[in-house]
């Protein structure tokens, strides 16, 4: 009876086991979990002193943009795997203790194979409670193969993890550039454009009121309604286009929405770099540089290297054993001993498996070869488009600088002849509309303008950062470098 309750507990901790059900995350701990995040989000930054330059948003968006911060962590993690892996090339070292008890002694006798006849009395050769120990160490050629193998493979993905991070950090200074000048725009103008529209709106109530009292013509009054609504319209479209740029750059440096910050603001009359490589240097920089083309030269080596690994899953296994034992039972003449030995085995299919291993590696390096030449394609294309795209955008500022200066001129006529009594207000607030969209057009040209230089050297592939920053230094130390670094480049000859 007690041997069927001995075997019914495996069955009961059994069907313990299948009673499991999901269970949802309660709502203190969807609290708990959310004040945490919120309160860890943006721990441990240094706190904005001054109003932020370029540099400096680049520099705070390198220390601490989550995305940024998720690739290095990525990074860190094929580190340890890599470190971890080591671990698989040594021997086994494995230590085993046991404990053997029963209810009474275990004994035997002898039958004898020739008359029948029992030839000895029942008699025992071990305790009834028996402990038991050994240290062994064991090594087999054919796993350590395999490992050195695996090591270098993840080796290789950490190298893959480190191009992936070097994408994402000229991603995020792209974005940091294009957001960081048009946010300064939106400093300049979003109080001119909030006074242009208060103005505006008082000026169309106004001829509302002149209308209703049919003081003016009622055509004239509705055309000039018509006029103020455009510019109103016109004034809001300009205003979303700017209002979220400076929420954008707050993301990226990684600002909780609704800090405040100021940004430094710039001339208006800074002139960006001529290019002076050619087109076929420039992509001969890509095809050395992007991350995406070494990428996949990592990604070959491993599919080589598993070609290795199949080819020694195919081989014989040669483990060797050394070990010592020792045991409480009394009978035994001798309680401790070292053992040692040698052992081989074949597994004889992994040879009949081989050819379709070797053939399946091999389509993989096919397609990972047709994906480099695409990626080639799409490479030297993206610095073609990028070359054209700055010069472009540079002939784009250029347009939008004359147009702003012709317009500041217009103006200055307007605004003398309304003084003078010759201009109406209706001349002047079209004109002031046109000022301001000047101005907002110049700023979006120099920041696409700002954004297309950026992308020339991410099309390349060229660091966004100087060797020298590792992200552990101060944001004013990163700033400086950064400054460094990218006023170097406006005036090298040759991509650094």
């Amino acid at each position: 009876m007690n041997v069927l309750k001995l075997a019914g507990l495996p069955l009961l901790a059994l069907v313990a086991g299948c009673a499991v059900k999901p269970e949802p995350l309660t709502v203190s701990q969807i609290a708990k979990t959310a004040d945490r995040n919120f309160a860890l989000v943006d721990a441990e930054q240094e706190p904005v002193t001054g109003p932020i330059d370029l540099y400096e948003a680049m520099a705070r968006a390198l220390k601490y943009n989550l995305d940024y911060k998720v690739e290095m962590m990525n990074n860190a993690l094929k580190v340890r795997e890599l470190d971890l892996s080591r671990y698989d090339m040594l021997p086994q070292l494995v230590a085993n203790g046991g404990y053997a008890g029963r209810s009474n002694f275990s004994g035997a006798s002898s039958l004898s194979l020739l008359s029948r006849r029992q030839s000895l009395e029942p008699s025992t050769s071990s305790e009834r409670n028996v402990f038991t120990g050994d240290l062994t160490l064991s090594w087999d050629v054919l796993d350590f193969g395999l490992s050195y193998v695996r090591a270098k493979q993840r080796a290789d993905e950490v190298m893959i993890a480190e191009e992936q991070r070097r994408k994402v950090s000229s991603r995020i200074i792209e974005d940091v550039r294009t957001s960081y000048w048009r946010a300064v725009s939106a400093e300049r103008l979003l109080t001119k454009l909030q006074t242009l529209e208060n103005s505006v709106s008082t000026t169309l109530t106004n001829s509302e009121r002149l209308a209703e009292r049919r003081l003016s013509a009622p055509l004239t009054a509705l055309t000039y309604q018509r006029e103020l609504v455009d510019i109103q319209a016109q004034v809001r479209r300009l205003q979303r286009e700017l209002v979220i740029a400076k929420a954008q750059l707050a993301a990226l440096m990684n600002l909780k929405p609704g800090t405040q910050f100021s940004l430094v603001l710039p001339d208006r009359d800074s002139a960006l770099p001529p290019i002076r490589q050619s087109g076929e240097e420039m992509m001969m920089a890509a095809l050395h540089n992007r991350s995406e083309l070494r990428e996949v030269s990592y990604r070959q080596r491993i599919n080589a290297k598993e070609l290795d690994a199949a080819l020694l899953r195919a081989l014989p296994s040669f483990r060797g054993i050394v070990g010592a034992n020792v045991d409480s039972n009394s009978f035994l003449f001798n309680q401790d001993w070292i053992q040692w030995g040698a052992r081989a085995s074949w597994n004889v299919l992994n040879v009949f498996r081989y050819p379709a291993q070797k053939k399946a590696v091999r389509a993989q390096d096919d397609l990972l070869q047709q994906r480099e030449l695409a990626l080639t394609m799409a490479v030297i294309t993206q610095v073609h488009v990028a070359r054209a795209r700055y010069a472009h955008l540079t002939a784009e500022l250029e347009t939008a600088a004359h147009q702003m200066s012709v317009q500041g001129k217009i103006m200055n006529q307007i605004q003398a002849g309304y003084r003078a009594g010759a201009m109406s207000q209706q001349t002047e607030l079209r004109e002031e509309m046109n000022t301001l969209v000047a101005e907002v057009k110049y700023d979006i040209a120099y920041a696409d303008a700002q954004n297309a230089y950026a992308n020339l050297y991410s099309s390349m592939g060229v660091d966004s950062y100087g060797a020298d920053l590792t992200g552990r230094e101060n944001v004013q130390t990163m700033s400086a470098s950064l400054a460094s670094l990218w006023n170097a480049r406006m005036s090298a000859s040759v991509p650094k």
